[in-house]
């Protein structure tokens, strides 16, 4: 399967240069030049989440050196389950699980995917892979923990300086090793703003072997195309009837992975993007320029971006945006509104979630009534209990901790903080990596 840019000035002739490379070299983003076609046909009505796995990156992985590993790193990546759970009995509504994994939310997919292909394709390389990695709250724990001790990788998490949960800091900061924690003076888009530049600072390359493990990474975005597939087909054999996906997105690499299961051919219906107050996607689909915006704080922190980098892909894969439009649409949901929806989760189903699921739980519940008709189901990505500082007085009592957060919770912090520029971040690395 041959890759190539979003820039159009590179291309890639298998999918393990995309996943050491990370970024295009002319900085664009990689995508497959044709995305492969499944049948219905292809999956039976009792296959697991690993058998769809199978099936769905096999294509991807033909020309790859892991192809003989692929059913282990399927394996480790999905270990854990991600069930589809009607919320009430009598609404066609169903929450799609995601955070049943290491770290409480969705991105331990994409993350220990990745993990595993990298540590594989850098074992017997001279000069450990250094994985850079920005975050708005919960990718950068889940690459630290996908990537905690393995050989001939390091990892860099660069998150914004008292802009995520005191629960989803101590993830990002509690591993040591060959994990480096910073926290960066400035907003989420100042983490992502310094990757990229880092990314073009060819002198630095020379001396480091970069890569990302944000969803600029195609490596990434592809695991988690893998439970909208599963979901959808199940659903699909299960009533005749194609379900609907609403999903919380910040840089939107969660969205196009549901995008890129349904042009597959997977029997997904519409899909809704669920924004927090940073609404640029909604304002674009509405006829506004994409422009560069400063993030907005919100209640849903993991979702704080002001420029999504995976918009890039879409308008490459779209053209244009009325041919957009017409595969998904974006709302966007106020804080007052997530408050609300959290508390009415509660009262009407006994069903906690975060503010991000929360978004998505809130356009639902505006649907109009010939909308609520159809089948919908809910992207909830994070566990509410990463969130307690939120979530807990809203509801009136506590929320459990899972087994693993808890584990994580008792972990010693160790965490650098560092300005926004290149100055601070060589600094830092020349005292730390070397």
């Amino acid at each position: 399967m041959k890759f190539i840019s979003t820039r159009g000035n590179d291309i890639a002739f298998n999918i393990d240069d995309v996943l050491v490379k990370g970024i295009a070299n002319d900085g664009g983003l990689y995508l497959p030049k044709t995305l492969p076609q499944f049948e219905l046909t292809q999956f039976k009505k009792d296959s697991t989440i690993l058998d769809t796995a199978r099936i769905l990156l096999t294509p991807f992985f033909t020309r790859s050196s892991l192809i003989d590993s692929i059913d282990s790193i399927i394996d480790e990546s999905l270990s854990f389950p991600i069930p589809s759970v009607r919320m009430l009995d009598h609404q066609n509504r169903w929450l799609l699980e995601l955070f049943h994994g290491p770290t409480a939310a969705f991105k331990d997919i994409g993350a220990r995917f990745l993990a595993s292909c990298l540590s594989r394709l850098n074992k017997n390389q001279e000069n450990p892979l250094v994985i850079l990695v920005a975050t708005s709250g919960d990718t950068g724990g889940a690459v630290a923990s996908a990537f905690h001790g393995r050989q001939n990788v390091k990892v860099i998490v660069l998150f914004p300086e008292g802009k995520v949960s005191k629960r989803q800091e101590k993830q990002l900061t509690c591993w040591g090793d060959n994990i480096l924690s910073l926290s960066v003076n400035g907003t989420f888009d100042s983490c992502q703003s310094l990757v990229k530049q880092i990314f073009a600072d060819y002198s630095l390359s020379e001396r480091y072997r970069f890569s990302s493990a944000n969803s600029i990474n195609f490596g990434r975005l592809l695991p988690q195309s893998i439970y909208y597939a599963h979901t959808s087909v199940k659903h699909f054999k299960k009533t005749k009837i194609k379900p609907n996906f609403i999903v919380p997105t910040g840089n939107l690499g969660n969205g196009l992975a549901c995008v890129m299961a349904k042009l597959m051919g997977f029997p997904v219906g519409r899909i809704i993007l669920a924004l927090n107050e940073n609404r640029l996607i909604e304002d674009y689909l509405d006829g506004a320029e994409w422009e560069t915006r400063s993030s907005i704080e919100t209640l849903a922190n993991a979702m704080d971006v002001g420029n999504a980098s995976n918009m890039e892909r879409l308008i490459s894969m779209f053209g244009n945006v009325e041919a957009l439009k017409g595969a998904i649409s974006a709302k966007s949901v106020s804080d007052k509104s997530i408050k609300e929806e959290i508390k009415n989760c509660h009262r009407s189903a006994s069903i906690v979630v975060c503010p991000h699921t929360a978004t998505a739980s809130y356009i639902y519940n505006n649907l109009d009534e010939t909308s609520k008709k159809n089948h919908w189901i809910i992207v909830a990505t994070a566990h509410p209990a990463k969130f307690d500082e939120v979530v807990e007085p809203l509801i009136g009592t506590s929320v459990d901790v899972p087994n693993e957060l808890e584990l994580m919770l008792n972990r010693q912090s160790q965490v650098y903080n560092i300005d926004p520029t290149m100055t601070d971040f060589i600094n830092i690395i020349n005292s730390k990596l070397d």
